[in-house]
């Protein structure tokens, strides 16, 4: 019997990868340490029978949901049904069309939690079939070594692991986000409760090279997210200039037209709404957040 914290897998699809997804719990299947419990999320769709049939460690959990509630909602889905369960102590989410390449991934993550009880999100590294990981994919600003590890003020949706002690203080994922900056509210409340992010490249997921301007919602949601994002989080002196940097560098970045049209449509969209709880970080996070490289306006 292992002992240490306890760990689940989370994995939310659309149902369109079932080759993909295969592929990724046979990984986890090949993992050294055995997850307490699995949960797969059909996201607005019926799972293929294949979820049904692999031979997968420790108790596997199905759950079907009628509505596509995004990328956030359906991890909530999964939070939720390991919260009813009550024997899970760390959730490591993965990508649908991800890959686990090394067998000791979960064992390293039980090992990172067990030697801090202050580690409250674990983001792994991203690579893609040729070993590559993009830069965007780095959470640290600039040219940054990807495999320089240590803590961070973000992490990546794709591969993590997070604290289910961490997030009874800090709440769950933003659902109305759906798509697009969940990771970096998140990460905020995370920092601004006192709990470390840790960034590490030992951990490694692969996963395809894509664009995330694959999705036709991206200039909007992720326009709209932005604005929500820091009227949600940021001091009220900081919204601004937050949103000021980042103006600039969409118009420097954008190409298309009609992205940029699109992501007009999202900045005012998510000025007009509500953007939910109004929870901002207290200014000694700022500080934090800039010491550890990235404050809270880039």
């Amino acid at each position: 019997m292992s002992t240490g914290p306890r760990i689940a897998v989370a994995v939310v699809t659309m149902g369109n990868r079932p080759a993909e997804v295969d592929a990724l719990l046979q990984s986890v299947a090949k993992q050294d340490l055995e997850p307490a419990r699995i949960v797969i999320v059909g996201n607005g769709c019926r799972l293929p029978e294949f979820a049904r049939r692999l031979s997968l460690p420790g108790e596997v959990t199905v759950v079907e949901l009628d509505d596509n509630l995004g990328c956030p909602g359906g991890r909530n889905v999964a939070l939720a049904r390991l919260r009813e369960f009550g024997d899970v102590d760390v959730v490591v989410d993965l990508d649908d069309d991800g890959l686990l390449v090394d067998a000791d991934v979960l064992r390293r993550v039980r090992d990172l939690y067990a030697a801090d009880d202050r580690l409250g999100i674990v983001g792994f590294r991203i690579a893609d079939e040729y070993g590559e990981t993009q830069q965007r994919h780095v959470p640290r600003v600039g040219a940054s070594d990807p495999m320089r590890g240590g803590y961070v003020t973000g992490f990546l949706g794709g591969g993590h692991a997070l604290s289910m002690r961490m997030l009874e203080q800090t709440g769950d994922w933003p659902a109305e986000f759906f798509f697009a900056h969940e990771e970096t509210d998140l990460a905020w409340r995370a920092a601004d409760a006192g709990w470390k992010i840790l960034y590490a490249p030992e951990l490694l997921l692969r996963h395809p090279r894509t664009s995330p301007a694959r999705h036709a919602i991206y200039h909007r949601v992720t326009a709209r997210n932005r604005v929500w994002l820091v009227r949600r989080r940021l001091p009220l002196a900081l919204i601004p200039v937050h949103l000021g940097v980042w103006t600039l560098l969409t118009l420097l970045r954008t190409r298309s037209l009609a992205g940029l049209r699109a992501w007009c449509g999202g900045f005012w969209e998510g000025l007009r709404r509500p953007a939910g709880e109004r929870r901002p970080m207290r200014w000694r996070t700022v500080w934090r957040l800039t010491r550890l490289g990235r404050p809270p306006i880039v």
